[in-house]
C-alpha cells in the first residue's frame, strides 16, 4: 500500500500557470489518417490555420508506428507545437519520439479509448481540442519507459496483455472500450504465472500472478479507475499485481476495481515506486498503452520525470 506520508500535499495540486506566449508557434500535426473526431481532419486543418501560426507542418500516417519517423522531421524543421489526432497508441508513439524535447503536446482524442485524454481532461470535441493546444495552460507530464521504450499510460503483462492483444480492430471499432472488457471477461479463466517483482531493488512480490499493471495515471484499461491516488507528476509510478485466478475470484477483483477500490480486494496489492523489475519463469507478452509487445521473461519500468509538456484544461485542477 501507498505510504501516506509519500502524498503531497493538496497545495501542491496547483495548475501551472499559463505562460503568454511571445511568438507564433511553428504547429506540427501528426494524424493517423484512420481515426475520426468531429469534422475530420479538413476540420482539423481549418481551425489550426484560424490561430496565428508561424507555420504548418502537415503528416498523415497509416498506422502509428509510422508517427516517430514523422515527429523526428517534424523537430528536425524547427515544430515546437504538436498536435496528435489519434487514439493512445498514436499518442504513445509520437510521446515516446518527443521525450526530453522542448516541444509541446496537444492531443487530440480521435482513437478508441482515449485514456490519456481522458485522464487529463481534454474531451470528445474537436474546437475545445484545438483550442486547449493553443490556449491551454502547460504543464510537464510524466512518462513512463519499459524495455527501452516510454508510454504515458500505463504497462502491463499478463492478463491484461493478453486480453489488448485479443481485442482486435474489428472488435474496438464495433465496440470502443467495451472490447477490452468482453476479451477480458473471455481470458479471466487462465492460469497463473510464476513472477518476481522487485520495487525499487527491493523484493516486493513472489508467487503465482495472474496480472501486473505499472500506471503513470488512474484509468487504465477498459476505463476502470486501478490507481485511485495516481499522479500524472509525482516521478513516480504506481504498480499493481493480481493474484485473482479463475472467474469468481475475477468476478469479486473486478468489482472492487469498478467502484475504485482495487486495493481493497484480497487478490490485489498496491504500492508507488520509481522502477519496477518483473521476473517471469515462462515468456510472456507485455502491452504499452494499449500495444503489445513481443514476449519477455523480464521487464523493468522506470519512471521518467516530467518527460513532455502538455496542453491542458484550465479547469483541469488535480493532476489523475
Amino acid at each position: 500500500m501507498v505510504n501516506s506520508a509519500d502524498r503531497r500535499p493538496e497545495d501542491d495540486h496547483a495548475a501551472t500557470p499559463s505562460t503568454p506566449r511571445t511568438t507564433a508557434p511553428r504547429v506540427a500535426v501528426i494524424a493517423h489518417r484512420k481515426k475520426t473526431l468531429g469534422g475530420g481532419l479538413d476540420e482539423l486543418r481549418k481551425l489550426i490555420t484560424g490561430y496565428d501560426i508561424d507555420d504548418l507542418l502537415w503528416y498523415e500516417i497509416p498506422k502509428s508506428k509510422k508517427a516517430p519517423k514523422k515527429v523526428r522531421q517534424a523537430l528536425k524543421d524547427g515544430a515546437d507545437l504538436f498536435f496528435l489526432w489519434g487514439g493512445d497508441g498514436t499518442v504513445q508513439r509520437c510521446v515516446d519520439a518527443l521525450a526530453g524535447s522542448d516541444a509541446t503536446i496537444a492531443i487530440v482524442p480521435a482513437g478508441t479509448a482515449n485514456l490519456l485524454a481522458r485522464n487529463l481532461g481534454i474531451p470528445e470535441d474537436l474546437p475545445e481540442a484545438v483550442r486547449i493546444g493553443f490556449e491551454g495552460r502547460r504543464a510537464a507530464l510524466d512518462l513512463g519507459k519499459i524495455n527501452g521504450e516510454h508510454f504515458a499510460v500505463m504497462a502491463g503483462v499478463g492478463l491484461d496483455a493478453e486480453m489488448i492483444a485479443d481485442a482486435d480492430r474489428g472488435l474496438k471499432d464495433r465496440l470502443g472500450r467495451f472490447a477490452y472488457i468482453w476479451t477480458g471477461l473471455r481470458h479471466v479463466g487462465g492460469a497463473v504465472t510464476p513472477m518476481k517483482i522487485k520495487i525499487d531493488g527491493d523484493d516486493w512480490f513472489e508467487g503465482d500472478a495472474s496480472c501486473v499493471l505499472v500506471g503513470n495515471v488512474g484509468t487504465v484499461t477498459g476505463g476502470i479507475d486501478v490507481f485511485e491516488d495516481a499522479r500524472y507528476d509525482d516521478g513516480r509510478l504506481d504498480v499493481g499485481v493480481s493474484t485473482a485466478e479463475g472467474p469468481i475470484q475475477w468476478a469479486r477483483t473486478l468489482g472492487r476495481m469498478s467502484t475504485g477500490n482495487a486495493e481493497k480486494s484480497p487478490f490485489v496489492r498496491i504500492t508507488r515506486a520509481r522502477k519496477v523489475s518483473v521476473k517471469l519463469r515462462t515468456p510472456m507478452a507485455y502491452e504499452l498503452d494499449g500495444g503489445v509487445r513481443d514476449r519477455v521473461k523480464r521487464i523493468t519500468v522506470k519512471a521518467v520525470p516530467h518527460a513532455v509538456t502538455v496542453c491542458l484544461p484550465d479547469t483541469t485542477a488535480r493532476p489523475h
